[in-house]
């Protein structure tokens, strides 16, 4: 059983550092110990205390990478949560860092990437696949993002078991899971490829500042062109879908091997360090350039249009 405890008589709780489905995250302090930490909040209303445990048990025992966030051995129970104190990644997550339409500086996306591949490898090796792998689930343990840690073990299973597929829309969702949107229980195994493509979408994400596609089903465009070219590229030496344009080929090999529509055949996490040290970029300031000149057409169209019906507006009063 847990022990129940009071907060305030413990921690001075300094702020809320995330919230979600979950429950919450509290950045605090341990009065005796004087160290941060983050406190991670169940509702004992929606949270069963084996899953709680499950969570917890994982991330205290099989979270020794230095890029994984690891429990600290404290957990107990209030009234209305269950509780569990973890490594606090006191810079905030990746999502909060990453310049929209632009991503990040590219010497830094592969080194987030680098130290992804080893938490994720080794979280396999263990027999764990994460199941999550996102933006707002890696933490920054200093400013300039030169470190983060892989948390919220929430999803995470052992390879092998079996889950009922749960569609949702993400480009972060597989495509094995796709025919969970139109039938209910469908049921998967849990393999590693699952972390797999979440970081292939990662790295697109870290690159450009957006995603690939909307989500991984025939009925988005992007994601439907993708995998025509990807299924036609050997044979026909098809240039990448348009959303590709500045990747370069270094980068283009690995997301072949992250994003395989075909989960038997997708690459491992480990094999991210294969691709490191090269351009992963073709031209970021020409990209940038491409991306504004369209943005510049685009609003001269609206413009454009927006004039006209002022000038068919007075033709119609003067009509009149």
């Amino acid at each position: 059983s847990l022990n129940s405890l009071k907060v305030s008589a413990h921690f001075h709780v300094i702020k809320l550092l995330g919230e979600g489905s979950y429950g919450k995250v509290m950045l605090a302090v341990h009065k005796k110990r004087g160290s941060p930490m983050a406190l991670k909040f169940f509702p004992r209303e929606t949270t069963s205390l084996t899953s709680f445990l499950r969570e917890y048990n994982l991330s205290l025992s099989y979270c020794t990478h230095p890029s994984l966030t690891r429990a600290l051995g404290i957990f107990f129970s209030t009234p209305d949560y269950y509780v569990f104190a973890q490594q606090a990644g006191l810079y905030g997550d990746l999502y909060s860092v990453i310049v929209s339409e632009v991503g990040l500086k590219e010497e830094r996306i592969q080194g987030v990437m680098a130290q992804l591949s080893g938490a994720v490898t080794h979280l396999h090796s263990l027999g764990f696949v994460h199941r999550d792998i996102k933006p707002e689930n890696i933490f920054l343990c200093d400013s300039s993002c030169k470190w983060v840690k892989l948390g919220d073990f929430g999803l995470a299973r052992a390879i092998g078991s079996t889950v009922r597929a749960v569609w949702y829309e993400s480009p972060f969702c597989t495509p094995e899971v796709a025919p969970a949107k139109e039938m209910e229980d469908i049921w998967i195994t849990v393999e590693p490829s699952i972390d797999s493509w979440a970081l292939g979408v990662l790295t697109y994400c870290l690159l450009t500042g957006c995603f690939p596609w909307a989500e991984s089903t025939q009925d988005d465009r992007g994601y439907k062109r993708y995998k025509q070219w990807f299924e036609t590229e050997k044979e026909r030496k098809n240039p990448p879908p348009s959303q590709f344009s500045g990747i370069s080929p270094l980068a283009m090999a690995l997301f072949k091997e992250l994003l395989t529509p075909e989960p038997k055949h997708r690459g491992s996490a480990e094999e991210i360090l294969s691709y490191l040290g090269g351009p992963w970029l073709r031209d970021r300031e020409r990209e940038q350039r491409r991306r504004a000149e369209e943005a510049q057409k685009e609003a001269q169209k609206i413009r454009d249009t927006a004039g006209l019906k002022e000038e068919l507006l007075r033709e119609g009063k003067a009509e009149r």
